[in-house]
């Protein structure tokens, strides 16, 4: 026994050192920045992730396949959402019983590379020879991994990261023409002089993936083709012959440089046209042929409102009818299509199948030439009259000119649209028809076999496969050949004369790959054609084009997932952007359709972007960037890692420095939370220790009851990817569940019990097990603190809490439980009651200085009565005051009155307890000075100080 004394008086104990506060070496102060690195050095000095392969082999698998990030540039907040997401799937996966892998990847070919690298040491065949250039893009590609792959580390990410896959790996280039041999093989590749988008800046052929839509002002111009042959007109159009009549179909077009290209006019063949009597510019008599459906509007851009209408015909009627084209002495017949509406214009298309895709096909069914007079640069080549050496964007000026001179020219206003730009140069493109290499969407069915391969994909959110299939659906054919250094060549032979390849293309390309495999992309550069064909050689030609990068990464699915047995295809998983439906998606879906007719991918998981707290994009001149890399530095990886779940991904993903705080004072909720758990649980040995369930107090059932009902949530919410539902899942209980309640109703049986007594070791049975649980359950997000946390445990424990599945030792709550769930609510809503009287007592009035100083009588529904006096004095653990008496509800009943749902009318009396207070548990008590030994004490206390207590209890 202690005999010292303390400040109350010269004979009066010391009892500090038998209360038993919580200790814990975990500290309070997360300090992430620091922290981080060192718990990341432990985890590489110790090869976490390869351990962690080894330790769940044999397992069920589960393959989230890397899309592979651009090799350029420090990695973005877009970066960050992107791989942290990927990391809570892999990890969640883990923890779930699979072996998850994770390979990551960089896309490390293409124009931006090129870019660069120009920058550095000049253009191919101006300054340098095409092998060193593609050996500087290749030196530049690895040191931009490099750093990109030190940021992805230090987000936390785990994964195969000394050995990921590379687009420029010899045996991935390698990979890539046995991909596209298997497609040869399959009837899908064809090559045709086709329009694509063409970026003059770029000097190649885009992808759709590589265009953006930006909002450009154009010239609109209305132009008249005149008919060639008045009489015909008339006939087609039921009225009188007459051979001086004039008729004309007028076009609407906001591309007046394309018309030098225009070889015929489409009209719809169920539309009505009207013919309406009006005069051309110069005044003179001319009968328009437009659009039933448009006339009112396109008349009063003409400014003839009143012009009378002689006869409506069907479109049909017109086809074949010979106009002459403006400016040109050359006819452009009419023809029909579809594609002809009445959204805007005149219900008559200006068709010029060289620069546009649905004037191509029309084209191509009516057998018109598909003429393309603009060369690579932007500039009409020579030959072509009037507009000969100009760029395109001049030379429309030049044309609309021209058409004013000659009377054709029936309106001209600028006009603001939505208009195709390179998504590198931000710069309007043109369709141009070029020779190209295509992967024919309707060729050998593949159109038909995608749309059919999208229905066997799980998509989330579930409007990603209206979107993708209404990309696929509509798109053209896949030019994949671009005229650019940098890139794995189309390693094709063709015909000098017939520009047709070789018959055995696809063995050939094999026999390229295996030589690839050794030496790289450029041992196509440097072959001797007649090393592989011999007395042939002097018939082919080498292709000099290379592949769309969008090829590179979309057979990442052959060139990885199919080369790695402990990978396999399809993925379970391919989780991207949401502009990767256009991209990535799309190409991977095409590619796998064309090789095995089946989707590289299970399930398709979009996310949105990154924008400011107002919505916005990020951008330098707005200074509204928030860089992952400050985040990391000033506030953790964790921080970051809690906001990306925190946010639901489905939209635009809001972030800045204040969105960011308010996290950082969420994840300080969690772990303080954590905190107390582990200082409640100094001394605590599990194997000794922890109490069987069914002995538990029924406080501890009830939280374990709370823990099992979150964790059943959170396993569901990490299958379904609802990872914004785990984020408040874990906050609410840390909060409410344990802070404003639990924990706080256990801090007297925690400090103030013997050690070693069963209502102690209960709570601490019952912390230890809901530990247990949330460590696993924070582990996928906040990866560092959960490790931290996992390190500072009772017990023996494996090296990470990765080893670990989801937690089996909750037990939920028997039916029959007398303090069952709906019991300790109604216990929750009095407490928030009785505090709202408490607190004006304490901080108004002063009356007490604790809720412990109060002695409280409630007055309640009988009912509710009765459920609650089978505890009796026990009641007032969970409202933590000296005294808690019981009333039937009465209209007199005194105190202050609430109204509370599922209970209904109640009272709540309180006034400061006239017992003594103990000096060692703050109660008050009436048995305070009834023991000799120890006259400060109430009994309660006297026995846990003697070693003799053994209360088990309710609470």
């Amino acid at each position: 026994m202690s005999t010292e004394r303390d400040q109350t008086g010269p004979d009066k104990r010391d009892y500090k050192a038998t209360i038993r506060l919580p200790k814990t070496d975990f500290a309070m102060k997360a300090d992430l920045p620091r922290r981080e690195p060192d718990a990341l050095a432990q985890w590489e000095a110790s090869d976490l992730y390869g351990q962690l392969r080894a330790h769940t082999a044999g397992r069920p698998r589960f393959v989230l396949h890397d899309g592979p990030p651009y090799a350029n540039g420090e990695i973005h907040i877009g970066h960050a959402v992107n791989k942290i997401l990927k990391d809570i799937v892999v990890k969640s996966r883990l923890l779930a019983g699979f072996d998850a892998p994770y390979v990551p990847g960089w896309d490390c070919h293409g124009l931006p590379i090129e870019l660069q690298v120009e920058k550095q040491i000049g253009k191919v065949g101006v300054k340098v020879d095409a092998a060193t250039f593609r050996q500087a893009c290749r030196e530049y590609a690895g040191k931009q991994i490099d750093a990109q792959r030190r940021d992805f580390k230090r987000l936390g990410v785990l994964g195969a990261w000394e050995k990921p896959y590379q687009t420029m790996d010899f045996r991935y280039e390698a990979d890539m023409l046995r991909a596209l041999a298997r497609i040869i093989e399959n009837g899908h590749l064809r090559r045709g002089s086709k329009p694509v988008h063409w970026c003059f800046d770029c000097g190649s052929a885009l992808a759709e993936a590589e265009i953006e839509y930006m909002d450009k002002t154009s010239p609109a111009v209305d132009v008249a083709f005149l008919a060639a042959d008045p009489v015909d007109a008339a006939q087609r159009l039921g009225l009188k012959a007459d051979a001086d009549a004039r008729y004309a179909i007028p076009i609407w077009t906001t591309t007046p440089w394309t018309l030098p290209a225009n070889l015929a006019v489409a009209l719809n063949a169920e539309l009505e046209y009207a013919v309406v009597d009006a005069v051309d510019p110069g005044g003179t008599p001319l009968r328009l042929i437009v659009a039933e459906g448009l006339r009112e509007t396109v008349m009063a851009r003409y400014d003839q409102p009143d012009a009378p209408v002689l006869a409506t015909v069907k479109g049909s009627a017109l086809e074949h009818l010979q106009l002459h084209h403006p400016f040109y002495d050359r006819a452009s017949p009419v023809i029909l299509g579809d594609h002809v509406t009445l959204e805007v214009g005149t219900g008559a298309v200006h068709t010029a199948p060289g620069h546009g895709q649905e004037d191509f096909e029309v084209g191509q069914r009516y057998g018109l030439e598909v003429l393309n007079p603009v060369a690579g640069n932007g500039c009409f080549v020579p030959g072509t009259d009037y507009v000969e050496g100009m760029h395109i964007w001049k030379a429309n000026d030049a044309v609309i000119d021209l058409l004013r001179k000659r009377h054709a020219l029936l309106a001209h206003e600028p006009f603001l649209h939505s208009y195709p730009h390179c998504w590198r140069h931000k710069t309007p493109v043109a369709f141009r028809a070029t020779p190209q290499w295509f992967i024919s969407m309707d060729a050998a069915n593949l159109r038909a076999d995608a749309l059919a391969a999208i229905d066997t994909v799980r998509w989330v959110p579930n409007w990603g496969e209206a979107r993708i299939r209404g990309m696929i659906d509509n798109r053209p054919d896949w030019c994949i050949s671009r005229q650019r250094t940098w890139g794995v060549p189309i390693a094709l032979f063709i015909d000098k004369h017939t520009g047709e390849p070789h018959p055995d293309s696809a063995g050939l390309m094999r026999q390229v790959a295996e030589r690839v495999e050794q030496g790289g992309a450029d041992v196509w550069y440097q072959l001797n054609p007649a090393d592989l064909l011999g007395d042939q050689a002097e018939q082919y030609d080498k292709v000099p084009d290379i592949l769309d990068v969008w090829f590179d990464s979309g057979v990442t699915h052959a060139c990885v997932l199919e080369r790695d047995a402990e990978l396999g295809v399809p993925a379970d998983l391919y989780l991207e952007g949401s502009d990767q439906h256009r991209g990535w998606f799309q190409s991977a879906l095409l590619t796998g359709v064309a090789m095995r007719q089946a989707a590289p991918y299970k399930q398709v998981l979009t996310h949105g972007f990154a924008v400011d707290a107002q919505g916005r994009k990020m951008s330098k001149s707005l200074g509204n960037v928030v860089a992952p890399q400050q985040v990391m530095n000033a506030l953790g990886a964790d921080i970051l890692r809690l906001w990306v779940s925190a946010t639901d991904y489905r939209n635009e993903m809001s972030v800045s420095d204040e969105i960011l705080k308010r996290v950082a004072d969420s994840y300080r909720r969690i772990r303080n939370t954590c905190r107390y758990l582990l200082a409640n649980l100094d001394g605590f040995d599990p194997t000794r220790d922890l109490l069987p369930t069914e002995q538990l107090l029924p406080l501890d059932r009830w939280v374990l009851d709370r823990a099992h009902g979150l964790q059943q949530r959170v396993e569901r919410a990490f299958e379904d990817y609802q990872f914004h539902q785990i984020y408040q899942e874990l906050h609410q209980f840390c909060s409410v569940d344990l802070g404003a309640f639990y924990l706080d109703v256990l801090k007297d049986r925690m400090y103030t019990l013997r050690a070693d007594s069963i209502a102690r070791r209960s709570g601490q049975s019952a912390m230890y097990h809901v530990l247990e649980a949330l460590v696993r359950q924070m582990a996928p997000i906040l990866s560092f603190t959960a490790e931290e946390i996992w390190s500072h445990m009772p017990g023996e424990r494996m090296p990470s809490v990765l080893y670990q599945t989801w937690y089996e030792g909750l037990v939920p709550l028997p039916a029959d439980a007398p303090l069952g769930a709906a019991l300790v609510e109604d216990l929750r809503k009095l407490r928030e009651a009785v505090a709202q009287v408490l607190e004006p007592m304490r901080q108004v009035s002063k009356l007490i200085g604790s809720s412990l100083d109060a002695a409280v009588t409630l007055y309640l529904p009988e009912q509710l009565i009765g459920r609650l006096a089978p505890f009796g004095d026990e009641l007032r653990f969970p409202f933590i005051v000296s005294a808690l008496q019981l009333e039937p509800m009465r209209d007199d009943a005194p105190g202050q009155r609430f109204e509370i749902d599922g209970i209904g009318t109640v009272a709540v009396e309180a006034m400061r307890s006239d017992d003594p207070k103990c000096v060692r548990c703050w109660h008050h008590r009436p048995d305070i000075g009834e023991h000799a030994e120890h006259p400060e004490l109430c009994g309660r206390c006297v026995e846990n100080v003697d070693g003799e207590g053994e209360r088990r209890g309710w609470f």
